[in-house]
């Protein structure tokens, strides 16, 4: 079966993220989850029960900060915190989505010494702006295409407008509904 893969950054949040996690678990889904170090920091029982639960576990962040922001040193040791964070969480994490995606002429290299695979997506929900699940399904309806990787956010990140993940869940739900009945399987990156 092709499959498409739900991504989230910015997490996890103590309430948002296990009801997401619910709404995965029902349909038999996994996802990859990208989170901020110190979030991951602050709710471990999440990221144990992503885990548990069979999902991917990449690399964020400790800060996040833009790679053209700042220099390689800081990158490096920036990565290497949440790293470091994550895996005494039990998480070995294997791919690397930026901070908003952004990448500096070393990403590459600072990615490739430490094991880490960078990954995008092709699909963005844009939910930070605070969109109904309707108007995000909508949009990104025409893109949810085997092989695609959405991005959606599991947490208030730097920047956001909204005040709730509650219609990024609902959203989940209609991508899992749609997916489904076209034949296109669910799947973490990893």
């Amino acid at each position: 079966m092709q499959s498409l893969a739900l991504t989230f950054d910015d997490g996890p949040d103590g309430h948002y993220t296990p009801l997401l996690l619910d709404v995965l678990g029902a349909a038999q889904v996994t996802a990859t989850f990208f989170p901020i170090a110190p979030r991951a920091t602050e709710h471990p029982a999440v990221i144990r029960r992503i885990l548990d639960e069979g999902h991917t576990i990449g690399v964020h962040c400790h800060q996040h900060v833009r790679h053209s922001a700042r220099d390689q040193s800081w990158c490096r040791q920036d990565t290497d915190r949440a790293l470091g964070r994550l895996r005494e969480l039990g998480a070995e994490p294997v791919l690397w989505r930026t901070p908003w995606g952004d990448l500096a002429p070393w990403s590459e290299q600072v990615a490739r010494e430490r094991g880490l695979r960078l990954v995008g997506w092709s699909v963005d929900t844009h939910d930070w702006r605070g969109d109904t699940a309707e108007e995000m399904f909508s949009a990104t309806r025409p893109s949810l295409t085997p092989g695609a990787i959405v991005l959606a956010h599991d947490g208030i990140g730097p920047g956001a407008r909204r005040r709730s993940v509650q219609e990024t869940i609902g959203y989940v739900r209609l991508v899992i509904e749609h997916a489904l009945a076209r034949g296109i399987g669910l799947r973490s990156l990893a």
